[in-house]
């Protein structure tokens, strides 16, 4: 199993919330996730739409998951916290929602700044989109990592 398996396997088992919502990472690699939300009775509001916890909690899990990606490497080793985030509601989302998590910046200068300086933050970028295809939602989450 590659690493990258291996984070997902530990973020599903481990973030109970995320799992209770119906949220699973399908693709981490450095920098980089994608989670999926289904499309279910109880994640929906009174519009029949995904309820926005729901979604800020995928949004969230992908951003969570991104990072993780990024510090692979050495993650095991560090604290992580999700220090602030923002989330704009763009359209009513229709169906099963896919969002997409990037780092502001590479894994490489990530690592290379925490065996530095033994902390970095950075931001993720999160993008969902519903089963159209259309962008309904962006994210930002800001990660504080600090080693050790």
């Amino acid at each position: 199993m590659n690493p990258y398996d291996m984070i997902r396997a530990h973020m599903m088992r481990t973030i109970p919330f995320a799992t209770h919502t119906g949220v699973e990472i399908t693709r981490i690699t450095d920098g980089e996730a994608e989670a999926i939300l289904p499309a279910t009775p109880e994640t929906q509001n009174h519009i029949a739409t995904p309820h926005a916890g729901a979604v800020f909690t995928l949004g969230e899990t992908a951003s969570g998951a991104a990072m993780a990606g990024a510090i692979a490497p050495i993650l095991l080793e560090c604290r992580p916290v999700a220090a602030e985030a923002s989330i704009k509601y763009l359209r009513l989302a229709k169906g099963q929602l896919t969002a997409t998590g990037k780092t502001s910046i590479p894994g490489a200068e990530a690592l290379s700044a925490l065996k530095a300086e033994g902390r970095i933050q950075f931001d993720v970028n999160v993008s969902i989109t519903d089963e159209t295809g259309e962008l309904v939602n962006e994210m930002t989450v800001a990660w504080h990592v600090k080693s050790g």
